[in-house]
């Protein structure tokens, strides 16, 4: 009996031991837990967010106070001409029906010297002190072809202003007063460190109302609107109105990032600002040559659509087609050839033609660059000497616009060559494109010479019937086309 009594007892005793064995692990578990912050990494996310957020200015209005004094207002007069009877002109300085079948003779017996007018027109537009001496940053549309320039400064007083250097490139004008004091001056910042999402001030004269002041974020960089050969442009929904043209872009630091340029007419809030490193960068040249003095290699180029990078047998789309090769230039010197793909110059990588025209831009005249190029698809660099971009020429991307994939050709005379102004009688002319047609359908058009079939040069008629047959077998041909001035690339296929 006492067996029994004593082996029930030390069960107990047992169990209790577990029992308090486990309550005191689940309290040192709770404690050891209740030191584990609860806040999940979202909530942690949120409250970082909030803190950083707490670092934006409540109000604008210190920051505002002290930059607007360096903001000018500038008013421009041009003087127009109008009247007359005026014969209409093509865009592209050809002939018109009118020309030819009427004429000024024409209007002028019928009608008489009608006698044209002139009258003053005037703009509003915004600048920024950057010395304070008076020089002054703008747009170039602001003051282009302006007969007299006023600016306005934030003590009432008007300057006449004088254009120092233009660039009409990335649309920057750079002016100068003679100030009877020193002037409030802007501090210049650096846009490459901008990113999307910052908050952003533009200060200007919208609709002539001087010293505007709005606020927005940085929604987007690196734009590309069609402005110009440049184009890099700062997207931002601060709001910009005719009349903010020329003035500043501030980021939080009281810096100028931009220079605002453009708007968009049929979007809301959307408006454009020139990056101010790229103002900086030809500052000295706007202020010591008037203009700005870019590099050049010496061709012409393209983009790689999708049908060139297939017909090429290319892995992708980068680089930059080389579709002409200017005859002295710095390119032609270096054995550059039509058909090569730019894929590096100086060891920054091309992605298109876009990339090439800024990064040889900022190349000093007179320096030895070297350019990587595709060619039959192996890599081969060469040194290019980089020459003074002439303002005559034109880097352009080619518009993307025996009966072989409906076309007609014939043979290039010497009457031909002489009527067209064609240096020799290589290659053939289009005479004829079938609607509908691949050629058709390609942007091939009568008059287009047809340089090279598949990278074979044709010379004659017979060179174009051997090539064109080869390539009606595989229902697809790579074309070097030569129309007007340019040369370019395009694919045709049935």
């Amino acid at each position: 009996m006492n067996t029994e009594k004593n082996k029930m007892t030390r069960f107990i005793t047992f169990i209790f031991v577990v029992f308090i064995g486990v309550f005191a692990i689940s309290v040192a578990g709770v404690i050891n837990f209740s030191s584990i912050s609860l806040v999940s990494p979202a909530e942690t996310a949120i409250a970082a967010s909030t803190s950083e957020m707490a670092t934006a200015p409540l109000s604008f209005a210190d920051l505002a106070e002290k930059l607007k004094p360096a903001v000018v207002n500038i008013r421009t007069t041009k003087t127009i001409q109008t009247g007359g009877m005026d014969v209409p002109r093509s865009p592209f300085g050809e002939e018109t029906p009118f020309d030819r079948f009427f004429g000024d003779d024409f209007f002028k017996r019928f009608f008489g010297d009608i006698p044209k007018r002139q009258f003053k027109q005037r703009s509003l537009g915004s600048g920024f002190i950057i010395s304070k001496d008076g020089y002054i940053f703008t747009n170039y549309h602001v003051v282009e072809k302006a007969d007299k320039i006023l600016v306005k400064v934030s003590d009432g007083k008007e300057y006449d202003a004088e254009i120092v250097g233009k660039d009409k490139n990335t649309d920057i004008a750079l002016l100068k007063i003679k100030p009877s004091n020193s002037l409030p001056v802007v501090e210049l910042g650096d846009s490459s460190r901008l990113r999307v999402g910052d908050w952003v001030i533009a200060i200007g004269n919208p609709f002539g109302l001087s010293q505007t002041v709005t606020a927005g974020i940085v929604s987007a960089k690196g734009r590309v609107i069609g402005a110009g050969p440049y184009d890099d442009f700062i997207q931002t929904d601060a709001s910009i109105n005719p009349g903010n043209s020329g003035g500043p872009l501030f980021n939080l630091a009281g810096e100028v990032v931009g220079i605002n340029t453009a708007i968009v007419a049929q979007g809301q809030g959307i408006g454009f600002a020139i990056p101010i490193n790229m103002a900086n960068s030809i500052l000295p040249d706007l202020k010591t040559k008037g203009k700005v003095v870019r590099g050049w290699l010496g061709v012409s180029v393209q983009d790689i659509t999708e049908d060139i990078a297939k017909n090429l047998k290319l892995k992708g789309r980068e680089g930059a087609l080389v579709s002409d090769v200017f005859q002295g230039d710095p390119a032609d010197k270096a054995g550059i050839k039509t058909g090569d793909i730019i894929i590096e110059v100086n060891g920054e990588k091309i992605k298109d033609t876009h990339d090439l025209l800024k990064i040889v831009a900022t190349f000093r005249v007179g320096k030895s660059v070297g350019v990587k190029v595709l060619r039959d698809g192996k890599p081969k660099t060469v040194s290019v000497k980089v020459s003074e971009r002439p303002e005559r020429e034109k880097l352009a991307m080619a518009e993307k616009t025996g009966k072989y994939f409906g076309m007609t050709v014939q043979e290039i005379t010497p009457e031909i060559a002489k009527h067209f102004g064609l240096p020799n009688t290589n290659g053939v002319i289009v005479s004829e494109v079938k609607e509908g047609s691949p050629s058709g359908e390609a942007g091939i058009q009568p008059e287009d010479i047809i340089l090279q079939i598949n990278k074979s040069k044709i010379f004659t008629l017979k060179d174009y019937s051997r090539e064109m047959s080869k390539a009606d077998r595989k229902n697809s041909a790579l074309l070097l086309v030569k129309r007007g001035a340019a040369n370019f690339f395009v694919v045709i296929r049935k």
